[in-house]
């Protein structure tokens, strides 16, 4: 059996840690142990924590960080002080369904070439009443069912991430893939993992819904979910449909701009450390600029120009 590890970080997540916690423990196949690192809480969240690891001392494993290391730091110690086999990732105030666990371990067992492992969830508000929407963990089977081609590197590298950390297991063996976690504005651990894992196609996702993600004013990330209508699932298909030509002087906007963000951190990455990786991040990022210029040279020459000298 496969030794699993969750890697929960905290941070004055009082009001909802008990649904998170309790979660976990009432998987169907039980995690080996929980290792809680929090950032520095001034609310209940410890007096909450204790109570766990009063009762389940041998589970249980507290750090205290001395200082606020924000998420993606904190992210990167808990994983670090994990040691099962299997690393569940956890924010504070989500909810996993009873046979998440069980999900994720068959899925690693049975592909063993896969290091990194997602799934889709639903969406949940602040009194944990499930919402009815779309959201960026549909666009797999939307662009299934329209027949596209899915290379989780692409989309990754050089539109956006669906690969979100509340959803999200690594094996052990591959964390010193990815550790240490960069500290480039807006470049997120979890995008991170998705990236690396992705170009070396040890990624993969699961379209059951194993978990829910909690939308509320606190939160630090947000603005993954849509009405769910065909406008909404139309958008999402185009946005990360990445064979599809720009046609409007929006998309052309729109595609650059996520380009030249994707470019820019890759590039601030490599001013302070050379990373293979990233040099093949970066790479895919300006080979996909690069035909977009083409594309756009060959339909809309004036349009074009403003792009290519104007717009930056």
């Amino acid at each position: 059996m496969i030794k699993t590890s969750v890697a929960l970080c905290t941070y004055n997540g009082e009001k909802y840690i008990r649904g998170q916690i309790d979660s976990i423990l009432d998987q169907s196949l039980k995690v080996d142990e929980i290792v809680v690192c929090d950032d520095g809480s001034t609310d209940k969240t410890l007096s909450i924590l204790a109570e766990y690891e009063n009762k389940f001392p041998d589970f249980f494993k507290i750090h205290i960080n001395e200082k606020n290391l924000r998420s993606v730091k904190n992210f990167e110690k808990a994983i670090s002080l994990c040691s099962g086999e299997i690393i569940f990732l956890s924010d504070q105030d989500d909810i996993w369904e009873s046979e998440k666990v069980k999900f994720f371990n068959d899925f690693f067992e049975t592909n063993p070439s896969i290091d990194v492992l997602c799934s889709n969830g639903f969406i949940i508000d602040e009194n944990t009443i499930q919402k009815n929407q779309y959201t960026v963990w549909d666009v797999p089977t939307f662009l299934r069912e329209s027949k596209k081609e899915i290379d989780y590197f692409k989309i990754f590298a050089t539109i956006g991430s669906f690969a979100t950390g509340a959803s999200m297991a690594i094996r052990k063996s591959f964390v010193n893939k990815v550790i240490p976690f960069p500290t480039v504005e807006g470049l997120h651990h979890d995008e991170w993992i998705a990236l690396v894992s992705s170009e070396q196609k040890k990624f993969a996702f699961l379209n059951e819904k194993l978990f829910s993600y909690r939308i509320h004013s606190e939160q630090q990330v947000g603005g993954i979910c849509y009405l769910k209508n065909e406008a909404s699932k139309e958008k999402l298909i185009s946005r990360f449909d990445y064979d599809k030509a720009p046609k409007t002087f929006r998309d052309f906007k729109i595609k650059l701009r996520t380009l030249n963000d994707k470019e820019r951190k890759f590039t601030a990455y490599l001013e302070k450390d050379s990373n293979e990786n990233v040099k093949k991040f970066l790479k895919e990022v300006q080979h996909t600029k690069a035909t977009l210029y083409q594309t756009l040279k060959a339909k809309q020459f004036s349009l074009f120009l403003f792009f290519k000298y104007l717009y930056r």
